[in-house]
């Protein structure tokens, strides 16, 4: 009988000053017989959490090689604290980099989805301007949305949304995932011109696997190959799955996931 992997360990950071202080759930598994390898990172979508199928496959992943995994959610997510309604990009940087410092892994391998992609780019960025100490091993991104607010929702405004934009502060859309809808906050569009990567090169410093739907309804397959565009030609893969959605959590989809991160910690 095969031996099940001990769950993670659960604990939670506190990340903001005063009035803007929240309380962030990690889910952290130390590694065992690969200290040495790099520790996988979950950064979950929009309005995701941490326990999501290719998060736990994730994990699940990394504890049957030995090598350690983050999972963490952002405020207004899942398990931790704070108001949906308050979050941005910076906000939700500001706690990844937060979870990242608290446990200080050595070495990393970035895996993100949707939103999360653009938080990966963002922390890649903010790490090398930081001169941290950890290393990026790979960055795998699954159906990456960098830059989604300027790029995918505010060109498709309708009137009625602009106005309650000024009115109310956001608005609403309808959800193809959840029976809540979808709130997109002023602060939100404004935050996210001020954290845009795809301006010029985005200098990872270290190798990209992109794994993209071609029937993506949310992040059209174009938008991942405008990406490869702005990363160093020598360090991105990009792997456009041609029935693939935007969840790509099918049991076929979730081995093309694991199979590039096994690619990055092999390559380191």
């Amino acid at each position: 009988m095969t031996e099940q992997p001990a769950p993670p360990e659960e604990s939670w950071i506190h990340v903001g000053g005063e009035g803007q202080e929240r309380r962030i759930a990690i889910l952290n598994r130390p590694a065992t017989t690969r200290a040495d390898g790099p520790v996988l990172v979950w950064l979950g979508g929009y309005r995701s959490d941490m326990t999501g199928t290719k998060a736990a496959e994730m994990d699940a992943f990394a504890a049957n090689r030995g090598l350690g995994a983050i999972r963490f959610d952002y405020s207004g997510h899942g398990a931790s604290g704070g108001a949906f309604r308050d979050g941005t990009i910076s906000r939700w940087l500001e706690e990844a980099l937060a979870v990242l410092e608290h446990l200080s892994p050595k070495s990393v391998v970035l895996v993100g989805s949707s939103m999360g992609g653009w938080i990966a780019l963002r922390l890649a960025q903010e790490l090398r301007r930081r001169g941290s100490a950890i290393k990026l091993a790979g960055l795998v991104l699954i159906a990456p949305a960098p830059d989604f607010t300027s790029e995918l929702i505010e060109p498709h405004l309708t009137e009625e949304q602009r106005r309650s934009l000024v009115d109310r502060g956001y608005f609403e859309e309808v959800s193809e995932y959840s029976p809540e809808p979808n709130i997109y906050t002023r602060d939100l569009l404004e935050d996210g011109r001020a954290n845009l990567v795809l301006t010029g090169l985005i200098e990872t410093r270290c190798p990209v696997h992109i794994l993209q739907g071609m029937q993506d309804p949310d992040v059209p397959y174009r938008y991942a190959l405008k990406l490869v565009e702005f990363l160093p030609a020598e360090d991105a893969v990009l792997t456009l799955i041609r029935d693939g959605d935007h969840r790509l959590s099918r049991p076929q989809d979730i081995e093309k996931m694991l199979s590039a991160i096994g690619t990055l910690i092999n390559h380191d």
